[in-house]
């Protein structure tokens, strides 16, 4: 048996050892002697009796053992001209003096704290701060609108909130405090202060409540770290969804961070010293687990970006970065690299820059399609891993996995299940499915350390959500299949899956085959609704920068392929041609969001979504072209 397999047959058979051994690699205060444990709802939790501190596993004990001059923190800021690196030391001892400022503001052990701060090194001091003193943080994405903020600090219940005066993006300046102060006005609960880091391109108007950071943290007495439970919350961190209130994933301290240096060992494949680039934002899981404190807990140093991947100042920007700071593993989502194929879609770019310290390419965040994965595969030297998970999960669960043992990539798939993770596909009967029938992606019981303890003040939720639809078994909400060799593949949110005349068919694969057109840099299918049929689907397409050709010839063209790949059956009769579509900030296509406006219903806009225009635009390309029921679609009033 290969190594990968035999140390993922001892992981769920096994997993009170397996995970036993991985704590032993953390400086615990007080090591765990109880490994695993279930609460009132039959949920695993890790390390009971452990005591422990992440501020002091993740920045403190690297001091101690020496290397506390090595590189922590590469903050690269494009859009400010800014660059700073901050030394373990120099993290450690700024963690240490800002979590006293929050200390002399009454923040103690258990207290919430928002965070709603741009790609700044302050927004990991903030994070760290909370951690050092038993304090759960609970970030916003900066630039959440009002209203968004209001319902995360009312559900979390705040002492304090810490923001920045302003983000900045590529052609503009974002001022937080209005967003701040008029989201703290919309909200029942109020919190007892509000720390603003002024930043040079806008200074905020201080109120007689709020606290400048650089006075706080100049005046405060440096705080040493508290010890916690393992099973103490760490985190709690809302999820983007597009209807309903948020869920506040709460995450632990003990698991987390077990979980996180063990990936940073088998999936990253990075030692001590090592760089790794992440490009992401704080305010996602992504940022939390591998900007913020898995690089960290494995002593490496992390890359903070304050950019986009095109346009700041070209689609280069990566390329640039993975040079400058010698990074070994990179980390992206999908969609930024259709977005630098599409600006150059020969990566002209690449040629001016040394990336020969890149040893792994990583994505996720959404379904790695064929295309790009192709792109990427023939444009570098490197592999390319496409991994899997989740907010909920808050680690990767499916990916190849170099520090284990590396096998060939499959275009579309995530590779195997990590470690822990004892991934199963059922049929609707909750039966386990055959190789290559497509069913629910769902984790038995126990799920490993480092996922979700519940959701915030709402354990009903959270078993409804997650336990209630297969007993012993946590629902991912993904549809997949494994193939006859054992490899995973995710073919995207249950509900991509179209009834088309009693066939089940997934949009993913028509993706796929859309998305392989030469002319095509993106593309998204839905299923509308149809009288006759049940659902139809349809295609909106991105066209590649530079696209001379006929649309009417491109839509026949597209048309045609999906009837020679998938066949008649699929019923695939009309495409648009977008300028752009609907996503999240993190990048995510807003998918039920056009399944909506097809189908005429009335629909919330997003806060997470990146450009609101881009709805206007799809809409009003789907009422010429007569898509469903689009016309009778109308936004929904506040």
């Amino acid at each position: 048996m290969n190594r990968y397999h035999s140390i993922y047959q001892q992981s769920v058979e096994q997993p009170e050892a397996f995970w036993a051994a991985q704590a032993r690699k953390l400086p615990w205060y007080t090591p765990p002697s109880t490994i695993l444990s279930y609460d009132e709802q039959r949920h695993a939790r890790w390390f009971g009796d452990g005591v422990l501190n992440i501020c002091h596993a993740a920045i403190d004990v690297h001091v101690e053992q020496g290397r506390g001059e090595q590189a922590a923190i590469f903050w690269d800021s494009p859009v400010t001209r800014g660059k700073q690196t901050l030394t373990y030391r120099q993290l450690r001892d700024r963690v240490a003096k800002v979590a006293g400022g929050l200390a002399q503001l009454g923040v103690t052990k258990g207290d919430r704290v928002v965070i709603y701060m741009p790609m700044v090194p302050e927004a990991l001091i903030a994070m760290y701060a909370c951690a050092r003193l038993g304090a759960v943080h609970s970030v916003v994405f900066g630039g959440f609108a009002p209203h968004e903020l209001a319902v995360r600090i009312e559900d979390a219940e705040p002492r304090v909130v810490i923001a920045a005066s302003c983000g900045v993006e590529v052609d503009k300046v974002l001022p937080y405090k209005p967003i701040v102060e008029r989201a703290i006005e919309l909200s029942s609960f109020k919190p007892q202060a509000c720390v603003v880091f002024q930043r040079d391109a806008h200074q905020a108007e201080l109120q007689p409540e709020d606290h400048d950071w650089a006075t706080l943290e100049a005046s405060a007495q440096a705080a040493d770290c508290v010890p916690v439970k393992a099973t103490d919350p760490l985190y709690i961190l809302y999820t983007s969804g597009t209807t309903g209130k948020p869920k506040g994933v709460v995450r632990d301290t003990g698991g987390y961070a077990v979980a996180l240096h063990y990936s940073m060992e088998a999936i990253y494949d990075l030692a001590p010293g090592d760089v790794m680039f992440t490009a992401s934002d704080v305010g996602w899981v992504v940022g939390h687990s591998y900007i913020v404190y898995a690089p960290l807990l494995r002593g490496c140093t992390t890359v903070v970006y304050e950019g986009k991947p095109v346009r700041t100042p070209d689609a280069g920007a990566f390329w640039r970065l993975i040079e400058e700071y010698r990074v070994k593993s990179f980390f992206t989502a999908p969609t930024a690299f259709r977005a630098i194929k599409k600006e150059d879609p020969d990566a002209k770019l690449l040629s001016q820059y040394d990336i020969s310290s890149l040893k792994h390419l990583y994505v996720a965040g959404e379904r790695l399609d064929p295309p790009t994965f192709h792109w990427l595969d023939d444009l570098l030297d490197v592999p390319v891993i496409d991994h899997w998970w989740q907010t909920e999960t808050g680690w990767p669960i499916a990916a190849n996995l170099p520090g284990i043992e590396a096998v060939p990539t499959k275009a579309g798939s995530a590779t195997y299940p990590v470690p822990g993770f004892d991934v199963r596909i059922l049929d609707r009967d909750g039966e386990q499915a055959e190789a290559m029938q497509q069913g629910s992606v769902v984790i038995k019981q126990p799920l490993p350390p480092g996922c979700l303890i519940g959701v915030w003040r709402d354990p009903q939720r959270f078993h409804s959500a997650y336990m209630a639809a297969f007993p012993g078994f946590y629902l991912t909400g993904d549809g997949g299949y494994f193939d006859e060799e054992g490899y995973l593949f995710i073919m995207g949110r249950t509900d991509d899956v179209i009834n088309v005349a009693g066939h089940r068919l997934s949009t993913g694969e028509m993706e796929e085959v859309v998305g392989a057109h030469p002319a095509v840099a993106e593309c998204a299918v839905i299923g509308i609704h149809d009288e006759l049929k049940g659902q139809l689907p349809i295609g909106l397409v991105i066209p590649k920068d530079g696209f001379q050709g006929d649309e009417a010839t491109l839509e026949a063209e597209l048309i045609e392929r999906v009837r020679e790949h998938i066949g008649p059956i699929a019923c695939f009769k009309q495409v648009l041609v977008v300028n752009r579509l609907p996503k999240t900030r993190s990048g995510k296509i807003l998918r039920k969001l056009l399944r909506n406006i097809a189908d005429g219903k009335s629909y919330g806009i997003p806060s997470t979504i990146d450009d609101p225009t881009s709805l206007d635009d799809v809409h009003e390309a789907m009422c010429q072209r007569q898509v469903g029921a689009a016309e009778q679609a109308k936004p929904q009033q506040d």
